[in-house]
């Protein structure tokens, strides 16, 4: 199985660029993993969030295979702790899924189609974050979740 993490946006910013680079290299020990940074999309003086969105979305879609298991990060998703992301991504190697997609969506968050196709929509808190911090703790949660798999000493509950 491969993890892929996507964010619509600019690239890593210096400030957490590091933080990134390492916690991606240490899940390498345990699954392939990529980043993938979507090109947000063009702003003008006429542009419209939701235009902006159906574009960013078509661009995601457009990426996606069939049968990628996609993990929408959103403020209004459910709240599910450290482990229980683990059983997730474990439960997803266990069925043989070739790749599991975690998605940062753009600045307006992301088109109903989005949602509609995820297959889970994950909140990492009811607070709203920056996309660059999210990256961030996104790449600390899975590299925890895979020591929580591998009953590894990272994870202290």
């Amino acid at each position: 199985m491969k993890i892929q993490l996507w964010s619509v946006g600019k690239g890593h910013e210096s400030y957490v660029k590091e933080g990134i680079e390492d916690f991606t290299k240490r899940i390498s020990k345990y699954y392939p993993v990529e980043w993938r940074i979507l090109a947000a999309a063009k702003q003008t003086i006429h542009s419209v969030e939701n235009d902006i969105k159906k574009n960013e979305a078509q661009s995601v879609l457009n990426g996606l295979q069939k049968d990628d298991y996609l993990v929408l990060l959103d403020e209004k998703g459910k709240h599910i702790n450290s482990p229980q992301v683990a059983a997730m991504i474990e439960a997803r190697a266990n069925n043989s899924i070739k790749n599991v997609v975690f998605l940062i969506g753009g600045a307006f968050g992301v088109d109903e189609q989005i949602k509609t196709r995820a297959n889970f929509i994950w909140s990492f808190s009811p607070l709203v974050f920056p996309h660059q911090l999210v990256r961030l703790m996104l790449a600390e949660q899975i590299y925890r979740a895979c020591t929580i798999i591998r009953n590894e000493k990272y994870h202290h509950e």
